[in-house]
């Protein structure tokens, strides 16, 4: 794919962003697109929010479990930029207009404390170089009308990203066994959804691994300071407009995410 279609795709989505109204599947007038296509759709419109002033703070790692790989159809991980404006105050409401069709999903992020520069790196790189583990709340969305999505669509879509909400309870890495931390997800109190630090490539770090040495073959390090969310530990559930979706970590601490309703003020 040339760099011209590159911009005819990444430009559609990005006005999906500024409209509010998602696009086609792009796989369906593409069948062929590849995850490599994919990728420079999705680099064309980092590019142009690079331009805007926006600043990237780190990247996602999606589709880890196999409840997401489920729920998505498909096979392997992505990854997509996060940027300073996604990371948002959990103590304000979420203007749930921000996005087109929210859904939400519990994660264990982490950030660096010195840069990571794959290809070739192994999980002790990954203990030497992390500074302590978070619990967050990733709020994924859509530029893709109804969720069609297949692997190709979600890299283009900048990995389906939304948001994303950090906990206050910074943990060492080596204090605990990220894989056996458990979670628990309420929507407005009611348990939605179940999951472990495992159900991420059998271990939380695994997702920082395979995206230093990913991002690292396309000679991109990750930066001390970066947040990097691992992945979901379970399947995520969509969020309306009052929703409070609220994941609670043993060991981690719990995060919120209380989505705004329009037609309540005091919401």
């Amino acid at each position: 794919m040339n760099d011209e279609r590159f911009a005819r795709f990444g430009d559609a989505l990005l006005e999906a962003y500024e409209t509010q109204q998602p696009t086609s599947p792009l796989t369906a007038s593409e069948p062929d697109l590849t995850p490599q296509d994919a990728y420079g759709i999705q680099l064309h419109q980092v590019r142009a929010w690079k331009a805007a002033g926006r600043r990237v703070r780190g990247y996602k790692v999606g589709l880890t479990s196999k409840a997401m790989q489920r729920q998505l159809g498909v096979d392997q991980p992505d990854f997509g930029h996060l940027f300073d404006d996604m990371v948002l105050d959990g103590s304000a409401p979420i203007p749930t207009e921000r996005f087109i069709s929210p859904r939400v999903e519990p994660e264990i992020s982490f950030v660096l404390g010195r840069e990571l520069a794959g290809p070739g790196l192994t999980l002790p790189d990954v203990l030497e170089a992390v500074d302590y583990a978070v619990a967050s709340i990733e709020i994924i969305d859509s530029r893709i009308a109804d969720w069609r999505i297949g692997l190709a669509d979600t890299i283009a879509d900048n990995a389906s990203s939304g948001a994303l909400m950090l906990g206050s309870t910074p943990l060492a890495i080596d204090a605990r066994d990220l894989g056996l931390i458990g979670c628990v997800l309420t929507r407005n109190g009611e348990v939605v959804g179940t999951g472990a630090g495992a159900a991420v490539l059998g271990h939380p770090l695994n997702g920082v691994l395979w995206l230093a040495n990913t991002l690292g073959a396309l000679g991109q390090p990750l930066e001390a300071g970066s947040i990097v969310m691992a992945g979901a530990v379970c399947a995520a559930v969509p969020a309306a407009p009052g929703d409070v979706v609220t994941a609670s970590f043993a060991g981690l601490g719990s995060v919120s995410a209380r989505f705004s309703d329009p037609q309540n003020t005091n919401a």
